[in-house]
């Protein structure tokens, strides 16, 4: 995929248009969550989410097409707009990751099975499960570790 570039976010021309990013892939991977809270949700992917971490946008021909934001070593997001899918670029961001980190973790719902094949695909390893997200809601993560190679 020659015509991905890979650039800091900026938070005056990029929050709109990553959280309608994240928007599309979660109401495509999280239906089990239900629209109404991840319209919610939105606000603060845009209000505390982006401007707290250190995310990196992959961009086709200019235009974002995905982002992964990193705290430390963890992966907090890793989306992918629809349209873009499977052609490549979550693993040019997660190489990206790589090139800043040493180690990543992160967490993912284990009923969203597409992107738990991804992360394992990409050689990260099942370390723990916990049956409630950060909320409090009764869908089950799983958290997963990689060094770097």
């Amino acid at each position: 995929m020659h015509d991905v570039t890979i650039r800091a976010f900026d938070p005056a021309t990029d929050t709109e248009r990553l959280s309608k990013i994240w928007l599309d892939a979660s109401l495509l991977a999280h239906p089990f969550i239900g629209r109404d809270r991840l319209l919610e949700q939105r606000r603060l992917i845009e209000e505390r989410y982006l401007p707290a971490a250190e995310t990196w946008v992959a961009c086709r021909s200019g235009e974002p097409a995905g982002f992964i934001s990193l705290m430390e070593n963890f992966i907090g997001g890793l989306f992918v707009a629809p349209a873009h899918q499977k052609k490549g670029i979550g693993r040019r961001l997660i190489a990206h990751a790589f090139t800043r980190r040493d180690e990543l973790t992160l967490e993912v719902y284990t009923e969203n099975a597409g992107a738990l094949r991804f992360y394992l695909a990409q050689g990260f390893e099942e370390i723990s499960r916990r049956p409630r997200d950060d909320e409090g809601f009764p869908f089950e993560n799983a958290r997963l570790r990689r060094p770097a190679r």
